[in-house]
């Protein structure tokens, strides 16, 4: 088992020192018995901090299905978990705080400078290590036979790494991998927000944090409307929102919207912004990569409440040409009139630009004419893609705005219009 104890401490494994970018690590094979002893997981949960919030925890509910899935591939023959199990030793469970007893904190003691070779050591029993990624591999063992729990798992394990790492980590891992919803991945890209010059955020950092502002400012026109992935105190849940027959919608749909404003390749922007030490986002605007997005310079130049005040104007406008209130039945309620309204913003983006004007005003007079259609009216009822486009396709017709439609999308347009228009 690779496995030496003594009276001294819980348990010692041989380990590989790993050195990357973030911070290095140790590759180790410990067996899952004394991983279920030594490691926990977190999860994710916002609390309220002035008028914005922020987040303790950086992992997804358990699945229970899944772990009873994995506990049945445990006990077959050719069971397998070559993928490693990342953990983040020295972290108390009971608080999340790191652990200043140096007695309990897991150690390394080199053995060789060269190889990296070394020992990791595990002083107690106590759960010290939570589990960055890999939870539902680690905890299928508790659904195994008994005989199972010897089994050496690979891991990599991190000594006293942040917690806003721990999270980004766990954000990175996970981002382009179905199971973790977008809007939580979000969250936990924000997770360090407060600790990190606003000169120095990605596109989709500083998307998060408009999005948080959005939801937590009274004055804002989606003020309590943006679903937040963590588990919190303060804001409004689906269900909630659903008995109180209130539309919301997701911080994926908010934070997508945003970026797209000032980024057309925000992970390459994040990976130029992390290359070096003091990359600020203002020296993307020479990189090699034209970006055309319509709001870059406002991001280059770090004008963030200007950014702000665009997207919370437009909609305020939106809100008012309507004239009524917006109803959980409106397709602009809904996640594809929402992307449909951020292609709006989009587009005339460039002409309040032209103009210097971001005001309420300025896009109230030209919003003003998609208050002749329902928008509720079954004739927007298709398909997500289909739907998304379908209503923007209405937006920019109404407005005006430069779109190559053919005669036969002009007339489907046009049809639409006149069986939805309302009546004022």
């Amino acid at each position: 088992m690779n496995m030496e104890q003594d009276s001294a401490d819980f348990a010692r494994f041989p380990a590989i020192r790993v050195e990357q970018p973030l911070g290095e690590f140790y590759a180790v094979a410990i067996p899952a018995r004394t991983l279920l002893k030594v490691c926990y997981t977190d999860r994710l949960r916002a609390v309220i901090d002035g008028d914005s919030y922020r987040l303790d925890g950086s992992q997804r509910d358990i699945d229970h299905k899944r772990i009873k899935e994995i506990g049945r591939y445990i006990g077959t023959s050719e069971v397998a978990f070559p993928n490693s199990v990342i953990l983040a030793a020295n972290y108390a469970m009971a608080d999340g705080l790191s652990v200043s007893d140096s007695s309990k904190k897991w150690r390394v003691e080199m053995e060789s400078e060269e190889s990296g070779c070394c020992q990791l050591i595990i002083p107690s029993s106590e759960p010290l290590a939570p589990i960055i990624d890999g939870q539902h591999r680690l905890f299928g063992f508790t659904e195994a036979a008994e005989r199972r729990l010897g089994m050496p798992i690979l891991c990599s394990v991190f000594l006293d790494l942040p917690r806003p790492y721990q999270a980004y980590l766990f954000a990175t891992i996970n981002s382009t991998q179905k199971p973790v919803d977008r809007s939580q991945t979000y969250e936990l890209f924000g997770y360090n927000i407060d600790e990190e010059p606003p000169e120095f955020w990605s596109p989709e950092k500083l998307a998060v944090f408009l999005s948080r502002k959005l939801n937590t400012d009274p004055s804002s026109p989606l003020y309590r409307r943006i679903l937040v992935a963590a588990e919190n105190d303060f804001a409004i849940t689906r269900a909630e929102a659903k008995a109180d027959n209130r539309w919301m919608i997701s911080t994926a749909t908010v934070v997508d919207g945003i970026t797209r404003l000032i980024s057309t390749s925000p992970k390459r922007d994040a990976d130029e912004l992390r290359t070096g030490r003091e990359n600020k986002r203002s020296k993307l605007g020479s990189s090699t990569h034209v970006d055309r997005s319509p709001l870059r310079s406002i991001y280059l130049e770090t004008r963030d409440k200007v950014l702000l005040g665009a997207v919370s104007n437009f909609f305020k406008a939106v809100l008012k040409a309507y004239g009524t209130e917006l109803g959980i039945n409106s397709y602009l309620t809904k996640t594809v009139g929402m992307q449909a309204l951020f292609d709006t913003l989009r587009a005339l983006s460039p002409l309040a630009l032209n103009d210097m004007d971001f005001s309420e005003d300025w896009f109230l007079e030209r919003l003003m004419p998609i208050a002749a259609i329902d928008f509720s009216h079954e004739a927007f009822q298709q398909a997500s893609g289909q739907g998304r486009t379908q209503i923007r396709r209405v937006l920019f017709f109404l407005l005006k705005l430069e779109q190559n439609l053919t005669d036969v999308q002009t007339e489907e347009v046009e049809k639409i219009i006149d069986q939805a228009r309302r009546t004022l």
